[in-house]
């Protein structure tokens, strides 16, 4: 097999799915299948399998495709190895971020960091701050930027910490909030559970919620607009003087707030590229990036 009949393996192992295969490998459908089909005319075995929605990879399929996968890893490691031993920040950082942390720090600090080392080129993934877990876990990446606090037993340092504070267009007292209207907005898990912590600790009644949303900007541009308050991290609305915000507490009366990690495995700072962006970051103040 040839390296990208190793790609295209991996990507519909993956996605399980023609049409977002070819849209991945910027092929078209029919491209993908011949392809497909010289594949299968080569080993003289079928490799996938159509189903009403998507494939399925026959045994014979999955074997190649497993295989592929690690021809690609290990393609991906001797072209690091090789990098490192020029000694130069140079090669390809494989980064995780958060969904807030993509948006609003990642593409100035990207951008910063390019500007001392030119040689370095990007791949980042972006989601729910568990998918950048998983990606982390599972060495997909070299670092990732997580918000919220997760079991790591490698390398984790803090980069800032966020109040979580109730948004709202007017002046507010806590005991109107749940006759107030409120915009919801899609977050992780660990995010939706501490709001709702704190919410059922302290009210009866469910949350008057009139707008649901998917992004937190959203929410925020609602809020502006007058149409409610929502709850979420404070940086969002930080800048905004006109909204009244108040941080949440717990019963101790302590703020509650919310964090934002870099983490990465320490046997990764062999890699030149990776030491350095590590570096660079720990002079960076993010929160005010």
């Amino acid at each position: 097999m040839k390296h990208q009949d190793w790609e295209m393996l991996d990507v519909l192992l993956s996605t399980e799915n023609i049409t977002k295969a070819a849209e991945h490998l910027y092929l078209s459908q029919p491209t993908l299948t011949s392809r497909i089909r010289k594949l299968e005319a080569h080993y003289n075995v079928p490799l996938i399998l159509r189903k009403q929605r998507g494939i399925t990879f026959t045994p014979e399929g999955e074997v190649l495709a497993q295989h592929a996968r690690k021809m690609l890893e290990e393609q991906i490691k001797i072209e690091e190895d090789l990098n490192n031993l020029k000694k130069e920040v140079a090669g390809t950082l494989r980064i995780g971020a958060s969904n807030f942390f993509a948006l609003n720090k990642m593409p100035k600090l990207l951008s910063l960091f390019k500007q001392q080392y030119p040689d370095v080129e990007f791949q980042v993934v972006t989601g729910w701050s568990k998918e950048m877990y998983r990606n982390i876990l599972n060495q997909d990446v070299h670092i990732s930027f997580i918000s919220g606090d997760y079991s790591w037993k490698d390398k984790k340092e803090l980069l800032y910490e966020e109040s979580v504070c109730v948004a709202a267009p007017w002046e507010f007292q806590w005991e109107d909030l749940p006759t107030l209207p409120r915009i919801e907005y899609s977050t992780d898990d660990k995010m939706r559970y501490t709001i709702d912590d704190w919410w059922y600790s302290n009210y009866k009644h469910h949350p008057k919620v009139s707008i649901q949303v998917h992004q937190v900007e959203a929410c925020r541009e609602m809020v502006l607009n007058g149409l409610g308050y929502a709850i979420l991290a404070d940086l969002p609305v930080s800048s905004y003087p006109d909204l009244v915000t108040k941080p949440l507490k717990d019963a101790s009366g302590n703020s509650i707030t919310r964090s934002t990690s870099m983490y990465f495995h320490n046997d990764s700072l062999r890699l030149n590229v990776v030491d350095a962006f590590v570096n660079f970051v720990r002079t960076l103040d993010l929160k005010n990036l």
